[in-house]
């Protein structure tokens, strides 16, 4: 598995939405990127950053936030805890 470093968290994204709240199919062009996933890794933080998150939160993260990354063929968001804006219950 994948260990991040630093102040990082690595996320896996949840999939697009199918269907719009009225029932209408989302065509794959018109998909919008997800901003919601679950945290599987958590780095150690940095002297001055203590980490708020921890594995198995579900997150909103910006619409740009992280870097993207395929491992062993899934698909994961690399980023600071900075670029996530909330935990949700």
């Amino acid at each position: 598995m994948m260990k991040p470093i630093n102040d990082r968290v690595i996320v896996k994204p949840f999939p697009a939405e199918q269907k719009t709240a009225g029932g209408l199919i989302i065509p794959d062009t018109a998909k919008e990127k997800p901003q919601k996933g679950e945290i599987v890794a958590v780095g150690p933080g940095k002297e001055e950053i203590k980490m708020t998150v921890q594995v198995g939160d579900v997150v909103l993260y910006g619409k740009y936030g992280g870097q993207e990354l395929s491992y062993e063929g899934v698909d994961y968001l690399i980023m600071r805890e900075d670029d996530i804006l909330v935990i949700l219950d």
